[in-house]
């Protein structure tokens, strides 16, 4: 088997479920409207399926779409054990305390972010969630959401610092490869104490997990590859498991995207910041020199 099912989280289980479904679908050339026909599905049943986007697969659904694509014995026994998966076991963002502020897009975030051997992000505001210390999270949402009720600003406090356990995963946590904007380490939130120990947080934290890496694009830098905005690569060592991911956000509206063309650009972009961005440890003196400016 490609992955250890008694051992696997749902998120990783819908994933790759999700992967092998739309390989098999390919493989057999079948529309995706000839598909739905066939079973009397309704067409978004199976993009929810090829999505990841269902928090549970039925085994009876993955058994007719493997009879349909001719999944052989093995396939189709190792498909049923991700759905089943998907059936008895709970990612912890299905707390149902979680979920009025939990979009389906979120959601697939979350399931990415938890199954992704390595993260490749640039940020060009904020601070990136996984290094985000308690007091920076819960000024953001204090002062840029002014109309969240104080128990919501806590929940998203508590969704953020749980995503951050994904560092340190055992026995293989989160290869996180972050590249900010100079601007992030300039702009206050928060009190110039809160700014220092968010900075020092960085540090401390790129500086004792080897998985963990920074780079600063600084204002000196002018025009660069990355202006466009923030983005988020997810990425997996086994391309069984799913191809990279490239997570995309705005004020209005956030997405995922598995398209290998759009992916395939966000990955140029992101190395060509890291080749014109000091490197890792000239960036950490970099947020070393804007603490002691704070």
């Amino acid at each position: 088997m490609r992955t250890d099912i008694e051992s696997a989280t749902p998120a990783l289980c819908r994933i790759q479920l999700a992967n092998e479904l739309r390989r098999l679908r390919i493989a057999s050339e079948l529309k995706a409207n000839r598909v739905c026909a066939r079973l009397i599905w309704s067409p978004s049943k199976l993009t929810r399926l090829e999505g990841a986007e269902n928090t549970v697969v039925e085994p009876a659904d993955v058994i007719a779409l493997c009879e349909i694509y001719g999944a052989g014995k093995e396939a189709k026994k190792e498909l049923v054990e991700f759905a089943r998966v998907t059936k008895e076991k709970k990612d912890w963002w299905q707390n149902p305390e979680y979920h009025p502020l939990i979009t389906p897009v979120f959601r697939a975030f979350l399931g990415l972010e938890s199954s992704a051997s390595g993260l490749l992000n640039y940020e060009s505001e904020f601070v990136p969630g996984l290094l985000q210390t308690e007091a920076y999270i819960r000024a953001i949402y204090q002062e840029a959401h002014r109309e969240m009720t104080p128990d919501d600003v806590e929940r998203h406090v508590a969704i953020r610092m749980t995503r951050q356990e994904n560092l340190l995963r055992k026995p293989n946590p989160l290869r996180y490869t972050v590249i900010i904007n100079e601007s992030v380490l300039r702009r206050r939130v928060g009190s110039a104490e809160l700014m220092r120990e968010q900075l020092a947080h960085i540090v401390k934290t790129a500086e004792g997990r080897a998985h963990v890496r920074v780079q600063v694009v600084p204002f000196a830098l002018g025009v660069h590859p990355g202006m466009n905005g923030k983005f988020v690569i997810f990425q997996f060592d086994e391309p069984t498991v799913a191809p990279s991911i490239v997570y995309l956000e705005s004020l209005a509206d956030s997405w995922v995207s598995r398209k290998e063309r759009y992916v395939q650009r966000y990955e140029d972009t992101f190395r060509d910041l890291q080749a014109l961005a000091p490197g890792h440890q000239e960036s950490l003196g970099l947020i070393k020199k804007a603490i002691k400016e704070f």
